[in-house]
């Protein structure tokens, strides 16, 4: 029994059940999970593990094989734990809501960058964040940019209650006196009319997955909620469509846009960009500069970038 509860041979067995039921990551999935039964880190199960002693059977054993049972449904990882890892945050994360992926942190980085830049220029800088799900990348630009003011759209009720939760935890933990994001539960394309031309950085991920492609892993499929995969539309954009718009609406001149999207969607995604209209001159017109794309972690394009034109363009 005593070798049955060390570390090196939960994980072990964990790992295989998990590798023989599809999970792409079954080693770390496994620690994560151990991990979690202890409550510890992951850098302290690393030196139990090193250690090697058996552990206490008070009961962590039969938990942790639970969440592997549970896991090797491919449940995912994030709902076990009920938190997700983005940037330098842990968001709760649970049933109803998308669980932030590490791609879009790339997508943050950006929003991050340009509220640096123009907080170092001005003093202050507007940011809106629209779909934002769990709140992590508005959440990742308030904690990440001091003088930035964040302002966070979701419509979905129950991705609205884990953004509030969200906000207000890591709000609390700053301790910040005030929630560090303005979260607004509305419709993305119509949302903060009252900051129409004042926003310095439109960033969004929005639900972009074309109707017939449907995700192969079961953790997306089957647990992420259709309403934040699927962007309506024979090529998943209709909603970016809207989204898009509502960020020509928003912008001031020279603000930037950066939205999420799939890797087969980068040239579809610039021309929606560079075919929006300014909302003050109407058709014809050119409310962004010359759409440009970006790349993920892995290289993938997956990110289109525009700045609000100055001039109104033809």
């Amino acid at each position: 029994m005593p070798d049955d509860l060390r570390p090196s041979a939960l994980l072990r067995r964990a790992a295989e059940r998990l590798a023989a039921a599809g999970v792409p990551s079954p080693r770390v999935d496994a620690e994560v999970l151990l991990a979690h039964a202890l409550g510890v880190e992951r850098a302290e199960l690393r030196r139990l593990a090193i250690l090697d002693s058996p552990l206490p059977d008070d009961g962590t054993a039969a938990a942790f094989a639970a969440l592997v049972a549970r896991r090797a449904t491919r449940e995912p990882v994030q709902h076990l734990t009920g938190t997700a890892p983005f940037r330098h945050l842990e968001l709760a994360v649970g049933p109803g809501v998308f669980v932030p992926r590490p791609e879009t942190e790339e997508v943050a980085q950006v929003a991050v960058d340009e509220a640096a830049r123009v907080v170092a220029e001005r003093g202050s800088a507007v940011v809106v964040d629209l779909c934002t799900g769990t709140g992590a990348i508005a959440l990742a630009v308030a904690t990440e940019v001091p003088g930035a003011r964040v302002h966070a759209v979701e419509l979905d009720a129950a991705a609205h209650a884990w953004a509030r939760r969200n906000v207000d935890a890591v709000s609390r933990a700053s301790g910040a006196r005030e929630p560090l994001v303005t979260l607004v539960r509305g419709d993305a394309r119509t949302a903060l009319h009252d900051l129409d031309g004042t926003v310095d950085v439109v960033v969004s991920n929005p639900p972009y997955v074309p109707p017939d492609a449907v995700p192969r892993d079961p953790e997306v499929a089957v647990h992420d909620p259709g309403v934040a995969l699927y962007g309506l539309g024979p090529d998943g954009l209709e909603v970016p469509r809207g989204v898009t718009a509502a960020a020509a609406r928003l912008l001031r001149p020279g603000g930037l846009y950066a939205m999420e999207h799939a890797e087969v969607q980068d040239a579809p995604a610039r021309a929606m960009v560079d075919a929006t209209p300014d909302p003050a001159v109407g058709p014809g017109s050119r409310a962004f500069e010359a759409a440009a794309t970006l790349p993920d972690l892995t290289g993938r394009p997956r990110m289109v970038v525009a700045r609000r034109a100055v001039h109104s363009t033809t």
